[in-house]
């Protein structure tokens, strides 16, 4: 018989994720952490949107940081570079 050890991530009583490594665990808990802080952040806005949304903008900002951190550098959006590369491929 195999010993298999999972580390489940639970947030407000529901389990959002399971994991067997523990580093994977942590990176997605801190994940879910700031998304929860963007949504406060823009719920203190004068943007008008409901909780829900609130909760799904902060999580795609949150599982896209390396991407919103890289816009704010100043780079590109990889989905234009993308469409320039194939623009000029063709």
């Amino acid at each position: 018989m195999a010993v298999i050890i999972k580390y489940i991530v639970e947030r407000k009583g529901v389990e959002k994720m399971t994991f067997t490594s523990k580093k994977e665990a942590d990176a997605y808990d801190k994940m879910l952490d700031s998304a929860d802080q963007l949504a406060e952040f823009l719920s203190a806005s004068s943007v008008t949107l409901d909780d829900q949304q609130l909760e799904e903008l902060g999580l795609y900002l949150a599982s896209n940081k390396e991407v919103v951190q890289g816009l704010f550098k100043g780079n590109t959006f990889p989905a234009v570079e993308e469409n320039a590369e194939q623009i000029t491929d063709k």
